[in-house]
């Protein structure tokens, strides 16, 4: 009979086995890098000794205002230096951190706040009257703290209790609630669904660690490096670059608007050397005036994800003096695991043809145990001809823990042993993968999702539009934006296009409602389903594959 001798004698104990989490990156820069700048920002400079004290502060203070392991504490701030304490300090109370975008309505902030279940709200002054707005929907709201930024905009409300005063209630010398396993909750993000309802994205401890030093790896972030906020950081907790930087010991550099000008200047005079962007931030800094332009006193690093960046782009970018390298990944997967890792042969190409080829979404990252594009309803995985299209899927461990309170949403997610990302791709035979449309049909503006259901839900309600689908139309800033096909009721008043546009800001987000309103019949099957399809084509809209190569055809 066969011995293991591996079985007995080497049992998990205390010394051999800690929970997993990215928390412990702060305590780490710290004490290595205690007087090392941790951030900067509109003439703040804050050492690593100072920003570990100032989240330990926020931890206990919170702890003390009655935050308990478990709860939700919502943050609803641009990229400043509260922002990144928050993403230390609400964990570090035990809580569960809430980032919520602030280019959201009141209505999508108050959905979340109720929906987490949230305790505290953070907001930045800048958004306090949006805040007041969502919180007076709720039944029960939550303990609001007012942050006064150092670059907060003049005229802004500055009634009630106050971020510093709350710090100063906090005990530097506080332990930290730690989380007591791996697998417990560290932050909670909410994306669109099919139906244009928000989903609350749920990712451990143990995945978000990973995420972060897979970020380091991946993109083979050096010591010590300067990274400019452009990347919302409560975009999946900026993609984990929160943690990630801090592990680096690097510089936070933060910036509350984004600019071709403030990123230029964040560059001069900071010795910015890396960032993350969307493509529309690209063609920002690409059609940048010469104004606004300044030589790059070094080549500046970018990570670029959202939507498929343009050839034309990357090669104007590539000629400015950044390097830029293309990711993929989703708000469940917690950051970007799969990236165009670039091969060594590009380098002889033509640019055309080399930016064609970085803008494909590429290969898996080393700490991403599995990726493929399977068909979704065989879960064989497609050819790689770069023709046959099929589901990108994940397996992995930084993917989410699931949708909070949405078990079938879960589920559904997770048939098959897979993670489901809904976007359809293609495989080269090189074995990279290229995204060619997305099933859920969300939209892409900006790097964020506009859920095409949920426009066209309140394009419903107007009382003169009996049919109505939203696309997305290709923008030259934003990448994509909604484009709305509206069929109007026999016998209605006539309706202008800009009535409808104002008819959805009325009920949305600005950044939601859509740029151009086309008034026609809607094509539709035998059985009455539309045929976006057909309005995709109208629209503008084309698989990512003719895109590319139409651009590159065109340099």
């Amino acid at each position: 009979m066969h011995r293991n001798p591996y079985r007995h004698g080497l049992e998990r104990v205390e010394a051999n086995h800690v929970p997993l989490t990215p928390l412990g990156f702060l305590d780490r820069s710290a004490q290595v890098h205690p007087q090392r700048v941790a951030l900067v920002h509109a003439g703040l400079r804050q050492t690593w000794a100072k920003t570990r004290e100032r989240a330990y502060r926020l931890a206990s203070a919170l702890v003390r205002r009655g935050v308990q392991r478990g709860d939700t504490v919502s943050v609803l701030a641009p990229n400043t230096p509260a922002m990144l304490e928050a993403h230390f300090g609400v964990p570090l109370s035990g809580a569960v951190l809430n980032a919520i975008n602030c280019r959201l309505d009141a209505q999508g902030i108050a959905f979340i706040l109720r929906h987490g279940e949230s305790r505290v709200l953070l907001v930045d002054s800048e958004f306090s009257a949006l805040a007041a707005q969502a919180v007076a929907m709720l039944e029960h709201a939550p303990l609001l703290i007012r942050i006064d930024d150092v670059a907060t905009p003049a005229g802004t409300t500055t009634e009630g209790l106050d971020y510093e005063t709350l710090l100063a209630e906090g005990d530097p010398a506080f332990d930290g609630v730690w989380p007591q396993d791996e697998w417990d909750p560290i932050a909670l993000n909410y994306t669109s669904g099919t139906t244009g309802d928000p989903k609350g994205v749920v990712p451990s401890h143990r995945g978000t660690y990973l995420m972060s030093l897979l970020q380091l790896t991946d993109w083979a972030v050096p010591r010590a490096p300067v990274y400019l906020w452009t990347l919302p950081m409560f975009h999946a907790n900026g993609w984990c670059f929160t943690w990630a930087i801090t592990a680096a010991a690097g510089t936070h550099v933060c910036l509350r608007k984004v600019s071709a000008q403030t990123i230029f200047d964040a560059i001069v005079e900071h010795g910015v050397d890396h960032f993350c962007a969307a493509p529309t931030v690209l063609a920002m800094l690409a059609n940048a005036t010469p104004e606004e332009r300044k030589p790059l006193p070094r080549r500046v690093r970018i990570l670029t994800a959202g939507s498929p960046p343009p050839a034309a782009i990357l090669q104007a970018i590539a000629a400015m003096g950044f390097d830029v390298d293309h990711v993929y990944g989703i708000t469940e997967i917690s950051g970007t695991p799969v990236s165009c890792v670039r091969q060594p042969e590009w380098d002889a190409l033509p640019p055309a043809d080399r930016a064609r080829l970085q803008a494909r979404q590429g290969v898996r990252a080393a700490a991403l145990e599995d990726l493929r594009v399977l068909d979704p309803q065989t879960l064989r995985e497609v050819p790689h001809d770069g023709a046959t299209a099929g589901e990108i899927m994940v397996r992995g461990n930084t993917v989410m823990k699931g949708y909070l309170k949405n078990p079938e949403a879960t589920a559904q997610a997770f048939a098959g042993g897979w993670f489901h990302t809904g976007d359809i791709a293609v495989v080269h035979p090189d074995g990279y993968l290229q995204i060619t449309d997305r099933s859920k049909d969300v939209i892409i503006s900006g790097g964020e999702n506009i859920s095409s259901v949920e426009v066209e839900d309140v394009l419903h309600r107007h009382p003169a539009v009996l049919h109505a689908a939203v696309v997305a139309q290709p923008d030259e800033r934003w990448g994509e934006v909604p484009c709305a096909f509206v069929e109007l009721k026999p016998g209605a008043d006539v309706v202008s296009e800009s009535e409808l546009i104002g008819f959805c800001r009325s009920h949305l987000a600005h950044f939601k409602c859509p740029r151009r309103v086309v008034f026609d019949a809607l094509p539709k099957t035998a059985t009455g389903k539309i045929q976006k399809f057909r309005l995709r084509e109208i629209a503008g809209s084309r698989d990512a594959i003719t895109r590319l190569a139409g651009l590159a055809a065109d340099v």
